[in-house]
């Protein structure tokens, strides 16, 4: 009988070996697959018409269509930012991209801004810089007006092969600033990570 439990014991223990190297594997093959792309979005999955995972041949509108889609009213901006603003706002210069869609609020006292700018191959990383250097300094100009830190504390970046995308948005969050600052900021949180789910489905399509 003894024996017997011993056996058992030892079955138990190489099953739990071998099933704990299975699992280290694939999770050593997940972690080599995102490193080899320090570009590629939060899926990794590969496009049909893709470089990089990506598609290339989809259009901005279509980028857009697909996060209206997702939001619905909650998508406030209604006011295109042309080049110039791109350039003498937000610092990307025309000569930094092949193509961008920008909007931001027309009313002032909201800052809920979509930027998605497709770079130039050897211009990715530079434009990723300059939205974060933006996103640092949008914040620090936002301190003193506590109803539009928290949306801004909450932007997020995010690249896509070579579509670099910057979302700050939350729409309406007067109900989540009754409970906490906090609520705002997961409110917000929750509405840029639908976006980035958006635009990168459509590049994925």
């Amino acid at each position: 009988m003894l024996m017997k439990k011993s056996k058992l014991k030892k079955s138990i223990i190489l099953l739990l070996a071998v099933t704990s190297i299975i699992l280290n594997g694939c999770a050593k093959q997940e972690t080599d697959l995102r490193s080899s792309n320090s570009h590629l979005g939060h899926t990794g999955m590969p496009g049909s018409k893709a470089t990089g995972g990506y598609s290339e041949d989809i259009t901005m509108a279509e980028i857009k269509e697909a996060v209206v889609d997702m939001l619905g009213d909650n998508y406030w901006p209604d006011s295109k930012i042309d080049a110039v603003s791109l350039e003498q706002i937000y610092g990307i210069s025309s000569d930094m991209y092949e193509d961008f869609f920008a909007e931001r609020p027309s009313n002032d006292t909201n800052v809920d801004t979509l930027i998605i700018i497709k770079a130039k191959s050897d211009q990715v990383d530079q434009v990723e810089k300059i939205l974060r250097e933006y996103q640092e300094t949008n914040i620090a100009d936002c301190e003193a007006y506590s109803q539009n830190l928290e949306k801004t504390q909450a932007a997020r970046i995010e690249t896509f092969h070579n579509y670099v995308c910057f979302v700050q948005l939350g729409a309406d969050t007067r109900a989540a600033n009754d409970i906490s600052s906090e609520a705002v900021v997961d409110q917000c949180l929750e509405e840029n990570e639908r976006t980035l789910d958006a635009i990168e489905k459509a590049l994925l399509r």
